[in-house]
């Protein structure tokens, strides 16, 4: 019994050393940056039951998939801040656009936001879905349920809060109301909510000023969540309002993040320093204040924003009513052109000049084969008055018209950008150009966001370091979230993990021709899964939802 101890004990001994060198997968010699902005280290990463279980040399270590990573930069996942895929990937689960630019993650719900939703509003078809939950949870079991290709995180909707108190009405929230509304807030941060988001440049949303958002983002303080805006004007009060952002974060004592931050009007363009002066002047108070940007000088709203806001009360309906009537129409044709205080008018971001406007997406026969094209395009064919063509353009589209405006400059961007604060969020969707969601002519953000940091920013125009722009579109997002297991490659950590390469890493969509998907990426990795495999998509969907700190069980 005595020698047969030791020969027990060396076999139990070998069989652990094997169960400890067996991995379902293995990223091998790839130039790895952890998202930390360290130097890139080459050495392999071991995966199991879907999160990284060993980073080291696994040279002779037994894993069922291997993946050959030399030549290729191996990162976490990035994590896009700002996405409105809220409806596209129940419609496009597979997520290829956002896939295939290396995006593990997307966090939703800027402005209205999946859920709550009102019980007179289930069973309404919203981008081509049929709602069939009430509340945030529920939308989240709903993709849960379907499975999804990337992770998905949502933060609850200011706008879809207030529009469920109050209606399209455009009246001030009563003390009830927003206890009404800080409740449906707190169920949300229950439920999983990354905290509040606002889009505040249209009504009725943006009725609510610093005491009601304030009072509101209060409700996402016990959930340790954040307050995200969309602030109010991007244009001649832009300075205004980033001031308001930060106030609601002081009221509320909650960090605020500033989504997209850019200078959207012709006549501030090179104040880009005056804005960034404003954020670090409350970050020397103590305040967490950052931003979010996205690397393209154009951004995209709807044609009916240029529409004065009073003529918005009421909803879409009372707004289509007002534009055939003529005493509203002959305002609202005056009020384009001079605009009105306290209002951002795309219009006059633009400089007036209707060739600055694309237009994303036309259904009605007469017009929708402009769709792709400029607005002084269709103003010429028509041969009108371009305000009055504008009008009947919104009116035959009923309401809905998807524009891109050319509105802030490069310089202004890039300063923005170099922030140490300030992250990466593309402000697109997860789309399929094969499928229903590639239909209108998106903006280049959808395809395009990460890789061109990469590509473009990082490698030809060198504005950011390698492991800079890595931080930016990874740990740095994480870290605004309270996400303690995700956006960074260590041991313990969820396996999400996007492999490029670095000499050729580029976006290929233009404002012309959006609808392609970006060079370099070959492999996409989702909680341990392989959802892009040398370029193709497995059609495997490993992703979860991945809630805020004040989720309850």
């Amino acid at each position: 019994m005595r020698m047969l101890l030791p020969v027990v004990a060396m076999i139990l001994l070998c069989t652990c050393q094997k169960t400890e060198e067996e991995y379902d997968l293995i990223v091998a010699g790839g130039a790895v940056l952890d998202g930390e902005n360290h130097p890139a280290v080459n050495t392999d990463i071991g995966v199991r039951a879907g999160k990284i279980a060993k980073i080291g040399d696994l040279g002779s270590a037994v894993a069922k998939e291997r993946i050959d990573a030399r030549g290729l930069t191996v990162t976490p996942g990035f994590i896009d801040i700002h996405s409105h895929s809220d409806f596209s990937m129940l419609r496009e689960p597979k997520g290829e656009s956002m896939i295939r630019q290396g995006v593990t993650l997307q966090v939703l719900g800027e402005g209205p936001s999946a859920g709550p939703v009102r019980p007179d509003k289930r069973g309404l078809e919203v981008e081509g879905v049929k709602v069939d939950w009430t509340t945030l949870g529920g939308y989240f079991a709903r993709l849960e349920k379907q499975g999804i290709a990337t992770n998905i995180a949502s933060y609850v909707g200011q706008g879809q809060i207030w529009t469920y108190v109050m209606g399209d009405t455009f009246r001030k929230a009563t003390k009830d109301d927003l206890e009404k509304m800080k409740a449906l807030i707190a169920e949300a941060m229950n439920e999983g909510a990354m905290g509040l988001s606002s889009a505040l440049m249209l009504p009725p949303a943006n009725i609510a000023h610093a005491p009601e958002l304030g009072e509101m983002a209060s409700a996402v303080a016990a959930g340790k969540g954040i307050y995200s805006s969309h602030i109010r004007d991007e244009g001649e009060t832009v300075l205004d309002a980033v001031r308001e952002a930060i106030d609601v974060g002081r009221r509320a004592k909650v960090p605020v993040d500033v989504i997209h931050l850019k200078i959207a009007h012709q006549k501030l363009w090179g104040r880009m320093n005056e804005v960034v002066a404003e954020i670090e002047k409350a970050r020397k108070e103590g305040m967490t204040v950052t931003a979010n940007v996205y690397p393209y000088t154009a951004g995209q709203n709807s044609l009916v924003s240029i529409v004065p806001p009073w003529a918005h009360e009421g909803g879409r309906e009372k707004l289509l009513a007002r534009l055939k009537n003529p005493v509203d129409r002959a305002r609202m044709h005056k009020e384009v052109l001079s605009g009105l205080p306290d209002w951002y008018n795309h219009y006059l971001a633009v400089g007036g000049d209707w060739s600055r406007m694309l237009l994303v997406s036309l259904k009605s026969e007469r017009f929708k084969k402009f769709q792709g094209k400029r607005m002084s395009e269709l103003i010429a064919a028509e041969g009108k008055d371009p305000v009055e063509t504008m009008f009947e353009v919104i009116l035959e589209e009923k309401g809905q018209t998807p524009t891109v405006f050319f509105h802030h400059s490069e310089e202004d961007m890039r300063l923005a950008m170099k922030q140490p604060y300030t992250s990466i969020g593309s402000d697109g969707a997860a789309v399929n150009p094969e499928g229903p969601t590639g239909v209108p002519h998106h903006h280049p953000r959808y395809y395009g966001t990460f890789p061109r940091i990469l590509g473009r920013y990082v490698r030809e125009e060198k504005v950011l370091e390698l492991p800079e722009a890595v931080y930016k579109m990874t740990a740095l997002n994480a870290d605004k979230l309270g996400i303690r297991d995700r956006g960074r490659l260590k041991e313990g950590m969820w396996a999400d993990i996007t492999l490029f390469n670095a000499r050729m890493v580029l976006d290929q969509a233009t404002f012309e021709k959006p609808k392609q998907f970006p060079i370099g990426i070959p492999y996409v990795i989702v909680n341990g899964k392989i959802v892009l495999d040398r370029g193709r998509h497995t059609g495997n969907l490993p992703g979860k939802i991945v809630h805020g700190n004040g989720k309850k069980p």
